[in-house]
């Protein structure tokens, strides 16, 4: 990059304008929200999903939703077929110097064919993605890369990115943003270690170009947590292909630890306590269909904790008294299940559970085992599944622990997520999910029950992309603070997580 490039945006900065953050594969906008809080402005977005495009406009761009949801109004768009003028055009300033920061988490499905040569190839082919359609979203990011100059790049996705097909896909991305004129480094974090009540494991990988002369660092934990077995195995496997690069993958940092010290991570009960109950469903009064609530409900007449109060007062995502799309499924077989298990009990314990209530209804009718009546009885207790080929199917969550990881699948059921507290026998709602993500109460999402779940699962938790975003704006602080250009004071720069839960304004 030409130095008079990095110092322009490096005065513009100075002077007191906002970084500009470009989302690729933005979603509803989890890793936007993040970046919002810690002041840079969402200046661009692309998503492919037309309702999750939707979300994202109405929360950062001032739409209303009746604008976005107009029949004549799409803000979805394919990267694939949008080129980096087009997506900047807005902004009405020469490309290269339209855009600081790029984030983003290309699928990773676009990850398992692509090799060491075709991510090169787009340093002297911009139009490399054409010639291997299965690598098509990766390399159109390189190419956004490549034409916008940022000074920081941030990239997010699933843990196996390190080991796909015995490829390790950060360390081919470090390579070829080294090549392009960034450090790079990447890690494991786990969202539990840093306020999100939520046990949700990523590789992150973090650029800045190398003019900066930036160490690149990735944010200190903020809450401390043991984690379960199963996510160290899965960390363990993640890091396989790791062995092999031995002492040359110098890209690789080794995930930034917890201290005991640190306040513990916050919990389920936590992070829900001052949601109002949901017992409609247990009256026979909740019937399948999509839904949504148009209308607010009050919170529950309960003092929320230190989260609840982040949730509800988030800067610029303010509840306004009340919470919006607490909607749950209708799953009327299930619920005496739920109200029967124990905290952390899965599919096995459930169907164990469903057996004994139905044996226990059976004998009080006298049937017999071998009439038409008690194998439908059956069919209206246990749930059909193999249990030894569905076993982390079904989860219900304990009070005192945050939740383990929310996915994309809670858009076709909520079974990995049951409520812990067995009175109100349900699974999540919308706002819960929402809640467990680090969404505040004031971010509305766009589409029925469904969509809104799948948008929440897909997306980056806020609070672990500010913490990010934290680490970013230091960076490049420090080199406004060393630069010709005095950095105007702005209050609302603030370092570190505190922040988070102290309520002061924050937002852009």
């Amino acid at each position: 990059m030409r130095p008079a490039l990095i110092q322009s945006k490096l005065k513009r900065y100075a002077a007191g304008q906002p970084l500009r953050v470009l989302d690729l594969f933005a979603g509803c906008g989890g890793m936007s929200l993040g970046f919002h809080r810690a002041g840079f402005h969402i200046a661009a977005a692309i998503e492919f999903d037309r309702l999750a495009a939707a979300s994202h406009a109405l929360n950062f761009e001032g739409h209303s939703l009746e604008a976005v949801t107009a029949p004549s109004v799409n803000h979805a768009r394919d990267i694939t077929a949008t080129r980096p003028e087009e997506a900047v055009a807005h902004l009405q300033c020469p490309l290269a110097e339209s855009i600081d920061v790029i984030i983003g988490g290309p699928p990773c499905q676009a990850f398992a064919r692509v090799g060491r040569a075709k991510l090169r190839e787009i340093q002297d082919h911009p139009d490399a993605y054409l010639r291997d359609p299965r690598a098509q979203l990766y390399l159109s990011y390189l190419d956004y890369v490549q034409a916008l100059k940022p000074l920081a790049v941030l990239v997010e996705n699933v843990p196996d990115v390190l080991n796909h097909g015995g490829l390790n896909i950060a360390h081919e991305i470090c390579e070829t943003l080294q090549a392009l004129g960034y450090d790079c480094r990447y890690t494991l974090i786990n969202s539990v270690h840093y306020g999100v009540p939520q046990m949700r494991e990523r590789m992150f990988l973090l650029a800045l170009r190398k003019e900066l002369k930036q160490t690149i660092v990735f944010p200190r934990p903020t809450h401390a947590f043991t984690l379960p077995k199963g996510y160290a195995g899965t960390r363990r496997t993640a890091l396989k292909t790791l062995e092999k690069l031995a002492d040359t993958d110098s890209f690789f940092q080794e995930t930034p630890q917890p201290d005991a010290n640190l306040p513990p991570a916050v919990t389920a009960a936590e992070a829900l306590m001052d949601l109002p109950l949901i017992t409609a469903h247990l009256e026979g009064s909740l019937k399948r269909g999509a839904r949504r609530f148009t209308q607010g409900i009050p919170y529950a007449d309960r003092e929320p904790s230190t989260y609840g109060h982040l949730m509800r007062h988030w800067p610029g995502f303010e509840s306004k008294g009340h919470i919006n799309d607490h909607v749950i499924r209708s799953l009327p077989r299930d619920y005496k299940i739920f109200r029967a298990m124990q905290p952390g009990d899965q599919y096995p314990e459930a169907v164990a559970v469903a057996e004994k209530l139905f044996k226990a209804e059976a004998t009080r009718r006298r049937l017999s085992p071998q009439s038409k009546a008690y194998k439908d009885l059956r069919k209206d207790f246990v749930p059909p599944y193999d249990p030894s080929k569905f076993p982390n199917k079904w989860r219900k969550m304990a009070a005192g622990e945050p939740a383990r990881t929310l996915m994309a699948h809670l858009g076709k059921d909520s079974y990995s997520h049951i409520h812990y507290d067995g009175q109100q026998a349900r699974t999540i709602s919308v706002r819960e999910a929402a809640r467990l993500q680090s969404f505040p109460d004031g971010f509305h999402f766009v589409g029925t029950m469904n969509p809104a779940f799948k948008q929440i699962g897909n997306a980056v938790p806020p609070l672990m992309a500010y913490a990010l975003a934290q680490t970013i704006k230091a960076a490049l602080d420090d080199v406004a603070a060393r630069s010709p250009y005095e950095r105007r004071h702005d209050s609302r720069a603030e370092t570190g997580l505190h922040a988070a839960y102290s309520g002061s304004s924050h937002g852009t």
